[in-house]
C-alpha cells in the first residue's frame, strides 16, 4: 500500500488561471478532494478539467466531526488534497485544525505555495514589507475596530486586515475620526477584472468609499511606518 497524504492546495483569489500547474497535478490525482464549499470549488475544478473526483466538504462548522473520518483515509494510504474556496488553506479558512491532527498522528503533510490575498495586498500597497502583521477580519465591533487599527499603526511595518465591502466605509470612518492622516489602502477585488488600489489617508479614502460604495472583496492595510 502506498502511503496517504494530505495536500494542502492554495487555489485563485479571482483570476483562475492563477493555479500552478503542480496544484493542477495534485487535485487530479488525488484520491479526494476537501473542499471549503463543494458548490464552490465545484465550477474551478471543472474549468481545469478535472471531474470524477470524491468531493467532501470540509470548513469551519464540520471540520472537528469531519477530520477523524479523513485521518482514516490518509492512514489507509489515500492522498487527499485540501482546498479553501480561494487562496492558501488555514489563512482564514479552515485547515488549522487538519494540520494540528496531521502532526499529532504523524500523518505525512504537504503544503504548496501559491496565490494569497494578504501577500498580494500587501506588495500592491507600496507599504512597507520588511515586517507586517496580518490579523483576519476586523471586528463588527467600533470600538475592538479601532483598537486594531491604532495598534497597526504603532507596529513597525505594515498591518493587514480582511474586511467587508458592506462595513469598510463605517471602518474608515472610524479611523479618520480618531487619526485622520493615518496612512491606509483598499485593494479590493484583487487578480480580477475590477481590481483596485485605493491608498491615501483615512480622511481621503473615507471621503471617496463614502460616495462610492464599494463592492467585492476587500483587503485593508494601515501603516505608521
Amino acid at each position: 500500500m502506498s502511503e496517504g497524504r494530505f495536500i494542502l492546495v492554495p487555489t485563485p483569489i479571482g483570476n483562475r488561471d492563477d493555479i500552478t500547474l503542480r496544484a493542477i497535478k495534485v487535485l487530479k490525482e488525488a484520491d479526494r478532494i476537501a473542499c471549503e464549499d463543494t458548490r464552490h470549488s465545484g465550477p474551478l475544478l471543472t474549468h481545469l478539467g478535472i471531474s470524477g473526483k470524491s468531493l467532501v466538504s470540509l470548513h469551519e462548522h464540520n471540520e472537528g466531526r469531519r477530520l477523524p473520518e479523513l485521518v482514516d483515509a490518509v492512514k489507509s494510504g489515500e492522498t487527499i488534497a485540501v482546498i479553501s474556496d480561494a487562496g492558501m488553506p488555514g489563512v482564514s479558512d479552515p485547515g488549522y485544525r487538519l494540520v494540528q491532527a496531521c502532526l499529532e498522528h504523524e500523518l505525512p503533510l504537504e503544503v504548496l505555495p501559491g496565490p494569497s490575498a494578504v501577500l498580494t495586498a500587501l506588495i500592491g500597497s507600496g507599504f512597507p514589507c520588511h515586517a507586517f502583521h496580518f490579523h483576519g477580519f476586523l471586528s463588527v465591533k467600533k470600538g475592538k475596530r479601532l483598537a486594531a487599527m491604532e495598534a497597526g499603526l504603532q507596529a513597525d511595518g505594515t498591518t493587514i486586515f480582511f474586511e467587508s465591502p458592506h462595513r469598510i466605509t463605517s471602518t474608515l470612518e472610524v479611523l479618520a475620526a480618531a487619526h485622520p492622516e493615518a496612512r491606509c489602502c483598499v485593494a479590493r477585488e484583487l487578480t480580477k477584472k475590477f481590481e483596485t488600489y485605493h491608498r491615501g489617508t483615512a480622511t481621503e479614502l473615507f471621503a471617496y468609499f463614502k460616495s462610492h460604495p464599494p463592492k467585492g472583496e476587500i483587503v485593508f492595510l494601515v501603516t505608521g511606518s
